[in-house]
């Protein structure tokens, strides 16, 4: 399994970003993906959950109707798009396959003016 994550930068607040998870090494759609995020000396968080076939999809009430998760199984990708990005936002997020809880190596993303 590998999950390779990119798209993180510098944003100020109220930007966006759009972070993508490459994904290899398994079958991907039949996999539930997700998005998460932690800042350091902090719990991780689950910031969105998308289904094997992407017609379900959850977010953490923190980032609801801010953020969108969304993946495409011919290209074997899954992606964030986050609008309205705050400070609070700011965090390395890692994409995981959740059977087996399999990690990528995060994609740093900091808000800040």
């Amino acid at each position: 399994v590998q999950l390779v994550e990119s798209g993180g930068g510098l944003v100020q607040p109220g930007g966006s970003l759009r972070l993508s998870c490459a994904a290899s090494g398994f079958t991907f759609s039949r996999y539930t993906m997700r998005w998460d995020r932690q800042v350091p000396g902090k719990q991780r968080e689950s910031v969105a959950t998308i289904s094997s076939t992407g017609d379900k999809s959850n977010y953490a009430a923190s980032v609801k109707g801010r953020f969108t998760i969304s993946r495409d199984n011919v290209k074997n990708t899954v992606d964030l798009q986050m609008n309205s990005l705050k400070p609070e936002d700011t965090a390395v997020y890692y994409c995981v396959r959740t059977l087996g809880n399999y990690w990528g190596q995060g994609t740093q993303v900091t808000v800040s003016s």
